[in-house]
């Protein structure tokens, strides 16, 4: 098997292309190429008369591979090595391994667990995915608020009503194991390839489901609606948890818990703060939502090629680093989606966006986010970070007119301060509904105003992002842990032997991917792997 990189391949391509181009890279004969397949595939736009996809392929190739190796025009060929991994067995364990939180971290921390023999038991405040599903479209139709199964809360995490994005600046070479995971799961197959691979909420619905079906035939065991109230504690170390199910309490007895439980879970974080695990402030990022049509920024990525071929909707990611020392950025773009409620607590407004895997609807949005830190919390509390968050979506709740409506400016009006009185080419996209506002009547000032100067300056890096009609809605806020429940080098909890914080809601991660890594990584550890 051969490897050939950086090849140029156009948006339209076929697969009697890719044959055509990968003889030619290896001075090869395409009869004797019985088999090709991508391995990579990114979009070069920096060209907008010139658009095209840049790929690495492997191909199965009659005749000595160093031969053709000797001879390939590609420099960038090369003998291919597949990727390989193994979960051995665990160590004997005197009790099954807790684990709480059923997102990325605590999915495949539970399927290496389960693979490795462990039976780990696993405790997810929310519902299973379906009924989840049901829920959370109940609040987006109907305004039906479940403050224990909702955007943030059950099967899959926050990550089940998003993109489903799954690039990550993670090195680590398990998030290969993720991604064909995910594809074993039933995932599109192209996540293996794409450099930016996504999944979809309508296909990671299905994909968690499936992994979850596994963990149980190999003896774990998942109790959905099931919240953590306690963790038991001797000497140092854990012992057991309490959790509560349908007004049951529940008793688990373990020595290894996984705290995998989201960056949303307050009362947990307090309940932590009460039983003296150590934990500290960390800097996160709030904002809003900004929406643009989607053939609009098609057409500033990928000028006269926007639409064409395998291209797709068009993402971006932008920064900018200010005068006033704020970073400004757009985090979770979602190309051809749609910004959906994601509160977790009643009489509170928080927004996310999602896309389904096809992209195809009218919008494309995107967080745009201010970073804050613990200077702006005014509190040394370790959860200061969450009232900081909590003040913000209440007071948006009311902007919105206190029925789960988000409040929504366009741009121009953002820009010169003055409440939207009437919208542009740009219909806000946002479930349960929206209320015209300004949105600086509720964010700080420094927020507002780093906001307003990134926008004039992305602008120029990418025309329209600027534009007048696109619409903000507000408010943003989860972005990330607002809290590190500080680990050492085991993994372990720095005061409490046993405990193991892991994932995005202990400070660890950012994104599904990197997530799921920390998970694998904490399962492998606890069982001696």
């Amino acid at each position: 098997m051969i490897k050939i990189s950086d090849m140029k391949i156009p948006v339209d391509y076929t697969d009697k292309d890719l044959y055509e181009i990968t003889a030619k890279e290896l001075r090869t004969d395409i009869k004797r190429i019985r088999k090709i397949e991508l391995l990579r595939r990114s979009v070069d736009a920096r060209k907008k008369n010139d658009v095209k996809f840049i790929a690495s392929v492997k191909a199965e190739i009659d005749g000595d591979e160093k031969k053709i190796l000797s001879r390939a025009k590609n420099k960038n060929a090369s003998v291919y090595k597949p990727f390989s991994y193994e979960i051995g067995k665990c160590r004997e364990l005197k009790n099954p391994p807790v684990i709480v939180g059923f997102g990325p971290a605590g999915l495949f921390a539970g399927l290496v667990l389960a693979r490795a023999g462990a039976n780990p038991v696993i405790l997810e405040r929310g519902e299973d995915v379906d009924s989840r599903t049901k829920t959370v479209e109940s609040f987006w139709n109907s305004r039906e608020f479940s403050p224990v199964s909702n955007v943030q809360f059950g099967e899959g995490g926050a990550g089940t009503f998003s993109d489903g994005k799954l690039n990550t600046g993670t090195k680590d070479i398990r998030s290969r194991m993720v991604l064909e995971e995910f594809v074993s799961h039933g995932a599109p197959e192209e996540i293996l390839y794409n450099a930016k691979p996504h999944i979809g909420t309508d296909k990671l619905k299905i994909t968690v489901k499936n992994i979850r079906e596994e963990i149980i035939s190999l003896g774990g065991k998942v109790y959905f609606s099931t919240k953590l109230t306690d963790i038991i504690i001797k000497n140092g170390s854990v012992t057991g948890a309490k959790a509560e199910q349908k007004g049951k309490e529940l008793v688990f007895d373990t020595e290894n818990l996984i705290l995998a439980i989201g960056h949303s879970a307050r009362d947990t974080f307090e309940m932590l703060l009460q039983k003296a695990v150590f934990m500290e402030q960390k800097p996160f990022s709030v904002g809003a939502r900004i929406e643009h049509l989607q053939k609009n920024i098609d057409k500033a990525q990928y000028g006269a090629f926007a639409g064409k071929g395998r291209l797709g909707a068009a993402d971006y990611k932008l920064s900018e680093h200010l005068e006033n020392g704020r970073g400004v950025y757009t985090f979770c773009m979602c190309p051809g989606g749609q910004v959906v409620g994601a509160a977790s607590e009643e009489n509170t407004v928080v927004t996310n966006g999602m896309s389904e895997f096809a992209r195809d609807k009218t919008n494309a949005n995107a967080a745009l986010l201010v970073g804050v830190n613990p200077g702006d919390f005014g509190s040394e509390n370790p959860l200061a970070g969450v009232e900081y968050q909590r003040k913000l979506e209440k007071a948006a709740f009311r902007l919105g007119g206190e029925n789960y409506n988000a409040p929504v400016q366009r741009v121009d009006d953002f820009l010169n301060n003055k409440k939207t009185s009437s919208l542009g080419e740009v219909t806000p996209s946002y479930l349960p509904g929206t209320e015209l506002s300004n949105l600086r009547e509720i964010l700080p000032d420094y927020v507002a105003l780093s906001m307003a100067e990134a926008i004039k300056r992305m602008d120029k890096k990418l025309h329209g992002f600027g534009n007048g009609d696109a619409v903000l809605t507000g408010v943003e806020t989860r972005s990330s842990s607002p809290v590190r429940i500080s680990r050492n080098s085991e993994f372990q909890s720095v005061n409490v032997s046993g405990l193991y914080p892991c994932g995005e809601g202990a400070g660890y991660a950012g994104g599904i991917v990197s997530a799921a890594v920390d998970g694998i990584k904490t399962a492998l550890f606890i069982c001696g792997n």
